[in-house]
Parts: structure tokens; C-alpha cells; sequence
């Protein structure tokens, strides 16, 4: 059973992307930037240079980046060679510039499409693990790089559920694929200098300026930064998101618990995972956060994917029942966990065995998921995913 209907092909062929992004660091640093970068890559070749490739060229360039990561701190709780924080700065610097440039090449060769955005946005969703990966080594954060994880794709889910009901993906003046990225590759730089120590002691004594502020003052710079971010920049933007959403249903006449319900998959995939973790007699988060974000941020893959296929098909508002297939694999991990409850804190199959599997099913269902649907779109559009046929004079 495919994904796209005959009512989803006939959206497909009207669907035009709108977004409007107010970043002042964009339009007046890097957009500038951007615009020599794409002349680098010729018109004269659009075989070798088309949106899909350019942003699947640098999403291999972060997942080098996280791979490194796991080299050389492979429970991303100890430092790696200071080399490596300057690679991951430098590859992450990389995979924003070509995150940008791909849709400027399509424009200039006039490959714009539905598929694009799937295929652009589908990477994004999978970056958020591949970056808390890096950054979770570069500041040693451990079992916390779990976290760091999810205060990007909450604001990244949040996003794409906006514009499903806005038809406009708004990005503010501060915003994570501007301002934000561009704070974690200079964090990594910053790194290479000071060390990642610098990220371990006390938040007092990293930033003396603070040593006066209660409480915070005594907690690790990690986690005193993943707390300051959730409160000044992920709850500010999901508010924001949540309004927006509102206005929008409301000015419809819809129903807000409708529009609710779709963010439900992802809140139990979060909460899934986090009564695995604590139900896990192995501390799953701790020595094996890569498979644990790795696997959640398949699943995350999916979700999103989910939602922009909705968007791009112009689907009803409201829960996508399929979606739920990215949880099937939980309630097995779970019971598993429970099991050492009962047989002396042993589960029944070893929880590293459980967190591969868990990462297979979810890379399994993800894969199932992009292949059939861009081989539906590019049947239905008359295109080629990584490859642009030449336009008849």
C-alpha cells in the first residue's frame, strides 16, 4: 500500500514551498556567503550538482562528524584529541553551507520540488541526533547528550507541525539553523582552546562573571547550558509555534484537539524512551547514549517525514495512525527491561543486544519509508531524485 493517493499526487503537482526566515545573521553574514558558494557549483553539470546530492553530501559530512565522536569518547564522557573538536566545528560549519546552498542550486537549475523539501528536511530531522552526538563528546555531557537531543527536535518537530497548518515555515530573528548551529560550531572551536574540562567543573567556576547566581553556579557548564536553552530558547519557540497553530485553527474553525493529536506520537516515542531508560538495570543512556539517540532519532526521522508527506499530499489535520509504527518496537524494550526485576537484575535479553535491535528497526522502518516515497513522488512528478533530465529546446 503506498503512501500517496490520487488526491495526494494532484497536491503534489500545485504544492509551492513557502518560508520566510528573519534571521539577521543570514541576510546580512551568511546569505552573502551563500550566494558566491552556489557558483562553485556549475550549471553545466547538474547530473553531479542537484539539490538532492548537495544536501546529502553534507549530511554524510555530520554524520563524520558524530562517528568521530564515538571513536574517540565512545560514552561521550571522556576528551577526545583537541583535533576533533576543530573537525566537528568545521564539518558542522560545512553541513550548514550546503543545508543552504541545495536550495539556491535548485532554483538556479530550476529542479525545484516537492521532493526537495522532503529530502532536505528529512536529513535536518536525522542532523539533530548526528549533532547532539558531536556535541555530546566535545562537552563530555555523557547520559545528558540525550537531552541535548531533545531540546532540538522539539523545537524542530514543533516547526514542522507550524507549518503543516500555516502552509509558511517562519523562522524568527534567532533561530536554531542560523543562530543556533552557528553557537554549537563555535562552542566546538571555543573547545579546542580551552579544552573540554571547561564543560565538567562547576558553572561558577567556568564563567566567573556568574558565580554569584544561586544554584546555578554549582552545576556542571553542561547541563547549566542545557537548562538555559530550554528556558530562553525551546520554550519561548514551541510557545510561539503553539499560538501560531492556534490563530490558524481557530481562523479555520477546526478543532485544536485535532492539532494536538499529532504531536502525541512524538511525546510517547520521548517518554518511551525515558521509562526504558528507567526501568533499564544497564543505564542505557549512560553507556550507550550513541545507540540510544541514534535509534530515537531514526524514529524522530520518521515522524517528521510523516508530517511533511502529510503537508506535501495536503492529508486531512489530524492524527496520521501510521505514524505509531515508529513506537512498536518500545513496549518490547520496556517489558525486556522489567524482566530484571524478576530475575535478579538480569533482563531476559542483554540490553545492548535490545538497543542494536532497536536501532535496526528503526533505520529498517525509516529506510522503508524514504525509498517508497520518493520512488512514488518521482513517479508521480516525472522527476529524478539525484539526477535532473535535460529540458528539450
Amino acid at each position: 500500500m503506498g503512501y500517496i493517493g490520487a488526491h495526494g499526487v494532484a497536491a503534489l503537482h500545485r504544492y509551492k514551498y513557502s518560508g520566510v526566515d528573519h534571521s539577521y545573521a543570514a541576510k546580512y553574514v551568511l546569505q552573502p556567503f551563500w550566494s558566491r558558494v552556489v557558483n562553485f557549483f556549475p550549471l553545466w553539470m547538474p547530473i553531479l550538482f542537484v539539490f538532492c546530492q548537495i544536501t546529502l553530501m553534507g549530511f554524510i559530512l555530520l554524520g563524520i562528524s558524530a562517528l568521530l565522536g564515538y571513536i574517540y569518547s565512545p560514552r561521550l564522557d571522556t576528551p577526545p584529541p583537541r583535533w576533533v573538536y576543530v573537525a566537528h566545528g568545521l564539518l558542522l560549519f560545512l553541513y550548514q553551507t550546503f543545508d543552504a546552498v541545495d536550495g539556491k542550486q535548485a532554483r538556479r537549475t530550476n529542479s525545484s520540488s516537492p521532493l526537495g523539501e522532503l529530502f532536505d528536511h528529512g536529513c535536518d530531522a536525522l542532523a539533530c541526533a548526528l549533532e547532539a552526538l558531536a556535541f555530546g563528546s566535545t562537552a563530555m555531557c555523557g547520559r545528558s547528550t540525550f537531552w541535548y537531543w531533545v531540546i532540538s527536535a522539539i523545537p524542530f518537530y514543533c516547526a514542522t507541525w507550524e507549518h503543516y497548518f500555516t502552509n509558511t515555515l517562519i523562522l524568527p530573528a534567532i533561530n536554531g539553523p542560523t543562530e543556533g548551529l552557528m553557537l554549537i560550531y563555535l562552542s566546538h572551536i571555543f573547545t579546542a582552546i580551552v579544552g573540554a574540562e571547561w564543560w565538567v567543573q562547576q558553572f561558577g567556576k567556568s564563567i566567573p562573571l556568574f558565580s554569584w547566581v544561586p544554584i546555578l553556579k554549582e552545576i556542571p557548564t553542561n547541563i547549566t547550558v542545557l537548562l538555559l536553552m530550554t528556558a530562553f530558547g525551546v520554550i519561548p519557540t514551541v510557545t510561539c509555534n503553539i499560538h501560531n497553530v492556534y490563530k490558524v485553527v481557530q481562523g479555520r474553525k477546526g478543532s485544536m484537539l485535532l492539532a494536538l493529536a499529532m504531536l502525541c506520537p512524538f511525546a510517547t516515542l520521548l517518554g518511551g524512551v525515558l521509562v526504558w531508560d528507567y526501568l533499564s538495570p544497564s543505564d542505557i543512556m549512560g553507556n550507550y547514549p550513541h545507540l540510544v539517540v541514534l535509534g530515537t532519532g531514526l524514529a524522530f526521522g520518521f515522524l517528521v517525514g510523516r508530517m511533511i508527506l502529510a503537508h506535501l499530499c495536503d492529508e486531512p489535520k489530524g492524527l496520521k495512525t501510521n505514524m505509531c509504527l515508529s513506537l512498536l518496537y518500545l513496549p518490547f524494550a520496556i517489558a525486556n527491561a522489567l524482566t530484571a526485576r524478576l530475575n535478579d537484575g538480569v533482563p531476559l535479553v542483554d540490553e545492548s543486544l535490545v538497543l542494536l535491535l532497536y536501532c535496526l528497526f528503526s533505520a529498517g522502518l525509516y529506510v522503508h519509508f524514504a525509498t517508497s516515497v520518493v520512488h512514488e513522488i518521482t513517479s508521480a512528478l516525472g522527476i529524478y531524485c539525484f539526477r535532473i533530465t535535460r529540458k528539450e529546446a
